[in-house]
């Protein structure tokens, strides 16, 4: 089954610029939060899980969202009115985002696609993809602030589909650091020099 292509999702488009985080640079990254190969391994047990779920993980998560206007106006006008299109058209993309954080290999075209998506949330990029007029930026507060959200609604969703508890467990734990991992590659474009 061929799927349409997502609307401003450049991951596999070879003209994508590259990360100026280097493959060190990630390796200790990535070892700073104990990401290992038993982690990678549980991400791909859990992307069969999460497979037909996305949709209601996705609820979960734009619910939360929508339900703090704090949250919500950076999907909306600088007046405050939420745009429609602009929530749908990311939500296609987070879907997506929760695919490839479970299966892409973390190599340096992921490093380059994690360098997008945090530009996209800054004043370099916010809003450009979808030509949206909404706020310029999202603060990296917040971005910090999310992980656990994003990690705290995932569990049910992974223990869902009748597994042990400690294949649970690992899957869980694995979408933790990646998605921790996620957010400080994010976080490069907000801290400059320092990060």
């Amino acid at each position: 089954m061929t799927h349409a292509p997502i609307p401003g999702y450049h991951y596999d488009d070879p003209a994508l610029p590259a990360s100026p985080v280097t493959t060190e640079d990630f390796e200790q990254l990535a070892a700073a939060t104990l990401f290992s190969e038993a982690d990678i391994t549980a991400l791909k047990q859990a992307s069969e899980v999460l497979a037909d779920q996305t949709e209601q993980i996705l609820d979960v998560w734009y619910g939360f969202v929508g339900s703090h206007p704090h949250l919500l106006a950076h999907f909306a006008t600088p007046e405050g009115a939420p745009i429609t299109e602009y929530l749908a058209a990311v939500r296609r993309r987070f879907g997506q985002w929760i695919t490839d954080t479970c299966t892409r290999p973390y190599d340096a075209r992921w490093l380059a696609q994690q360098e997008e998506i945090a530009l996209r949330h800054t004043t370099a990029k916010k809003n450009t993809t979808d030509g949206a007029r909404s706020v310029p930026h999202v603060p990296l507060r917040y971005m910090i602030a999310f992980i656990y959200p994003i990690t705290a609604t995932m569990r049910p969703f992974l223990a869902a589909k009748g597994h042990a508890e400690d294949e649970v467990e690992a899957m869980h734990q694995a979408w933790f650091k990646a998605v921790t991992l996620q957010v400080a590659l994010w976080s490069r474009p907000y801290a400059g020099g320092g990060w």
